[in-house]
This record gives C-alpha cells, structure tokens and sequence, in this order.
C-alpha cells in the first residue's frame, strides 16, 4: 500500500525532516525501515517485537537510546511515557531500543517507561546498525528517533543526543502525517 500525501502535509513533513536533519549518518526521511523482530519488555512481561506487526495497527515511533538507567535516557523514557496518550490517540505506538541486554530492560520499562510503551533489546546491535544508530567506536546506540509510515517509509528522522526534542518531533511527524490522510 502507498501512502499519498496532500501536497501540504508533504511540505509540512518535508520541513520536519529537514529541520531535524541528524549529524551522523541516521536514516533519510523516505527510505524504507528495515524489517525487524526483537525481544522486548513492557510493564515487565518479555514479548517478541516485531515491528511489521506494529505498522499495520498505525505509525510507529522507534527511538534509539544509549543506555537504560542513565541521566538523558531515563529523562526520554519519562517523556515518552508521559506522551502515550497524545500518540494513542493519533494512532501510534512507541517503542524504544538499545543495546542493553533484556532483563536490564524489564526493569527499565515498569520503572522509567512507567509500563506505557515496550522497549526492545538488541546486544548484537543488529538493528541499531540497520538503521545507522550506533555510536562510532561504543558498544551504544546514538539517541535518534524515527517516525515509520504504515506503509513502512520513514517520515522523519532526528537524531540529537540531547533527550529535550525527541518527544516533540516525534509527536509533530504523527500529527502531520494523520493529517495528511
């Protein structure tokens, strides 16, 4: 299925993209998400994520952050979770990935996520690779987040690894791209 957009729902993602053009070589707004399954935890169950299950319900918001319990990624998982509503009501899910092992991430997602939203475990890095995410020279994912159509193409990415604008872009991309149907 391909999503068609209004020229000014195009235009206003378009501006999104480019005012938050990463500095590292994250994926490009229009390119297609890389396919994934991945063990994730939310509220404390483990589950199997797989992120074209996710797309046919709505958008998906997939953030990448270094680590779980540090200052600027509990700082994000606060404010994503405060979001869940805004998102849900929008359409979209969330989940938030790094390259911490699974049960450090059951953890996190009851006492930073607040059991709002999954986070997913990938220690190999697989993914954060597949999508440009990782760290030059560190075993850590850079904080980038992405906003993926249902349709599987990326509507926006921003990387930045200050925590303070990941939520508000993320939640700018989702209402622009609802409007745009």
């Amino acid at each position: 299925m391909r999503l068609l957009l209004p020229i000014s729902a195009f235009c206003a993602l378009a501006s999104i993209g480019t005012l938050a053009s990463p500095a590292h070589a994250a994926l490009e707004t229009g390119a297609h998400a890389p396919d994934f399954t991945a063990q994730a935890s939310m509220g404390g169950h483990q589950f199997s994520y797989h992120l074209a299950e996710a797309l046919k319900t709505g958008p998906v918001v997939l953030y990448f952050y270094p680590a779980a319990f540090t200052k600027g990624c509990t700082i994000e998982a606060h404010d994503f979770a405060e979001a869940i509503p805004q998102f849900k009501e929008l359409g979209a899910t969330v989940i938030g990935i790094s390259m911490d092992p699974i049960d450090k991430l059951t953890q996190f997602s009851v006492s930073e996520c607040r059991s709002a939203f999954p986070v997913a475990a990938d220690p190999n890095g697989t993914v954060t690779n597949a999508y440009k995410a990782k760290m030059p020279a560190k075993h850590l994912a850079s904080r980038t987040s992405y906003v993926i159509a249902p349709d599987g193409h990326i509507v926006l990415s921003y990387a930045s690894m200050s925590p303070d604008e990941h939520v508000e872009r993320t939640l700018a991309a989702v209402k622009a791209l609802k409007a745009g149907h």
